[in-house]
């Protein structure tokens, strides 16, 4: 969830690294939020076999809705990017 935040982050307080150049986070958002929902999957089944005696049923929960949110920011910082993409080609 945070890829995309210190992409910017670096992005502003580095003269080496511009806005555009910061936009390598967002694939790094997207793979790591779809791990987290892979890994929190399991980790429900997981919970599931034993009956809930293994317990983290609440950190399962927890890493699904930050790898859906990283999802989320991944996919409109995506978007973003695309109308940037289309707005610096039709203004030439």
């Amino acid at each position: 969830m945070a890829a995309v935040p210190a992409g910017v982050a670096v992005s502003r307080y580095s003269e080496r690294v511009s806005l555009l150049e910061a936009a390598g986070a967002v694939p790094v958002a997207a793979v790591l939020g779809l791990a987290a929902v892979l890994l929190a999957r399991g980790a429900r089944r997981r919970i599931e076999r034993t009956l809930g005696r293994a317990g983290g049923g609440a950190a399962a929960r927890l890493g699904r809705a930050l790898g859906l949110l990283g999802l989320y920011v991944a996919a409109t910082a995506g978007l973003a990017l695309g109308f940037f993409g289309l707005l610096t080609l039709f203004a030439e």
